[in-house]
């Protein structure tokens, strides 16, 4: 019963004019209106025979559609109503393309300009931020070339935002170098391209060429943010610290955010003391500085300091977030606290109302395992989470039943795997590994063909260790360093030593079909091992040997490295694909659960 009198009120305003009084009240206005009184007036125009209305009385009715309804209900009324005579002016039609998405902006660009409306440069670059397709980003590329639109700084950019997106980063370069004038936006692009796509080499380049001063722009506050960012992921130290120089020396050091990227910089090159040093220099620590040395602790295995930063942290008055948690977690678990563990994960839901999240979870599945409580957790994971498992807490289980060698566990969560296609060559490795700890070596045999009859590839290991800013990458059996036989040399040495010290090659680490020699020499030349021969060829006494490897290391490696750095007297830090490890005296600080 109220519904018509207020549809009536509502609808008053709008008398049934003829056409042209109708386009005289469009056209008066001026400010958009809210989306159901717009869509009472459509209504009201088609109900009343307005339709169509007069070219500048439809150009001002869809501009004021573009303005006051949702996106996808704006584009169908546009498609709709669209005439050569009514397409709303450039700057409406680019108001329109920026509140889509590819490849609906794309759709609308190419009927905004059937019917006669060309856009402008602004309209190519907004609708190159959705762009996600190779393709669509090379066809509007010639559409900005066509157009005379290469020289415009802003257009190129963006142009060099798509290809990075889609992988493309020698055609971004090739953007780059097409332009005119490079500026600080356009450099910190073409950086954020290489990293992305895993350039870490190209990226690093990049801050030599602009240091040289090409194109007119010097590195800035973000240039110094992401190359930090990128030695962060290579463990370049040595050209992280070049880059934290430039920024002292150009007034960016007491920048907070780059403050921050260089904790996190020091802590993932195992430079803890460093870190802790820039952390306590900070005056002011944000949220995300606590959180950077928190997860550093933890990453490199101090877990009674990160509680310690922690509990500082709440002293300090600063609120914890999802992050924090996410990093004392991780420290309990790296360093086997367990109690502690599920102390700050009580704490985090009951007296900060988190909901945890998956890495959440991850980290106390983990702790579980740890502890050996693997039934358990994985109860945990299929009874009580409150999240969906991701493949990551699958696999962080699948590590512990290789740890403690629970097979018939192993094989369920590679189930788990399958079932979300998520399943990697890695998994199988570590269930190879765990039949191996057992000696089941029929099982072994089976997976390698299940993987061989799958075309299933493992990742080959890669170690890189970096030289006065150069970094050196080996793989397995590798000849291609120029030091070669140098290095050979020096790791037949090496192996002579640590086998009169009470090295015995772990033969379980090497899975191919081999006699008990055979897997001793396979395992002879592993990247760490031939990394480790080159540093201490090149590196003085007094110099931690710093490694960075692409997989998890290997159980043979390990205890390499282990009994390596108590008969050399040599601090050896390896980052591994899931943590630190920081090798002295004969021992791990992992305490050789990884």
């Amino acid at each position: 019963m109220a519904l018509a009198p207020r549809l009536s009120r509502a609808l008053r305003p709008v008398p049934s004019p003829s056409p042209s009084a109708a386009a005289a009240a469009l056209l008066a206005s001026a400010s958009p209106l809210p989306a159901r009184r717009l869509l009472q007036l459509h209504a009201h125009l088609l109900r009343t025979g307005a339709l169509p209305l007069a070219p500048a009385a439809a150009s001002a009715f869809l501009s004021l559609a573009a303005a006051s309804l949702p996106p996808l209900r704006a584009l169908a009324v546009l498609h709709h109503h669209l005439t050569p005579a009514s397409v709303p002016s450039t700057f409406c039609c680019n108001s329109i393309l920026r509140s889509l998405s590819d490849p609906d902006a794309l759709g609308f660009l190419r009927r905004m300009r059937g019917l006669g409306r060309r856009g402008n440069a602004f309209s190519l670059a907004i609708v190159l931020k959705p762009c996600r397709t190779l393709a669509h980003a090379r066809q509007l590329h010639a559409n900005v070339v066509a157009e005379g639109h290469l020289r415009d700084a802003l257009l190129a950019t963006s142009l060099m935002r798509s290809y990075a997106t889609c992988g493309a980063g020698d055609s971004a370069r090739k953007v780059f170098d097409e332009m005119l004038v490079r500026d600080a936006v356009a450099w910190n692009v073409l950086i954020t391209c290489y990293a992305r796509n895993k350039r870490t080499k190209d990226t690093l380049r990049l801050f030599d060429e602009m240091r040289k001063g090409e194109g007119g722009a010097g590195p800035d506050e973000v240039t110094c943010i992401l190359l930090l960012q990128a030695c962060t992921s290579l463990g370049a130290l040595d050209f992280g610290e070049k880059i934290w120089e430039y920024a002292v020396e150009h007034g960016y050091g007491g920048e907070l955010k780059v403050r921050n990227s260089l904790i996190t910089m020091y802590t993932r090159c195992g430079c803890v003391e460093k870190a802790y040093q820039v952390f306590c220099e900070t005056p002011r620590k944000s949220v995300v500085t606590w959180s950077a040395m928190i997860s550093g602790f933890a990453a490199n295995g101090f877990g009674e300091d990160a509680i310690s930063a922690f509990e500082e942290m709440g002293r300090s008055g600063v609120a914890p977030d999802a992050q924090t948690f996410t990093g004392v977690l991780s420290a309990c678990s790296h360093s086997g606290l367990v109690d502690e563990g599920f102390r700050f994960f009580d704490m985090m839901r009951c007296e900060y109302q988190m909901m945890p999240n998956v890495r959440h979870y991850g980290c106390i599945v983990d702790l579980m395992g740890r502890a050996g409580l693997l039934d358990e957790a994985y109860h945990l994971v299929v009874e009580e989470m409150k999240v969906a498992p991701d493949a990551t807490i699958w696999r962080t289980l699948l590590g512990a039943c290789r740890v403690h060698g629970h097979v018939d566990l192993g094989e369920k969560v590679i189930s788990h795997l399958i079932e979300l296609k998520a399943q990697q060559a890695g998994d199988y490795v570590l269930l190879l590994n765990t039949y191996a700890s057992v000696g089941d070596w029929i099982k072994v045999a089976e997976v390698r063909k299940l993987m061989k009859e799958n075309g299933i590839q493992t990742t080959p290991g890669c170690t890189t260790v970096e030289l006065n800013g150069e970094l050196h990458e080996f793989i397995a059996d590798d000849d291609s360093h120029p030091r070669k036989t140098e290095i050979y040399r020096k790791l037949d040495e090496i192996n002579r030593h640590l086998r009169i010290a009470g090295y015995v090659p772990n033969v379980s680490s090497e899975l191919h079909d081999l006699d008990s020699e055979g897997k001793e020499c396979a395992l002879t030349y592993h990247s760490e091992k031939l990394a480790i021969a080159f540093a201490l060829l090149v590196m003085p006494q007094r110099r931690p040997i710093r490694l960075a490897k692409n997989l998890r290391v290997c159980v043979d490696c390990h205890n390499f490295t282990k009994v390596f750095s108590g008969v050399y007297n040599r601090l050896v830090i390896v980052r591994d694909r899931t943590r630190f490890h920081h090798f002295e005296g004969g021992q791990c600080s992992c305490n050789d659960y990884w």
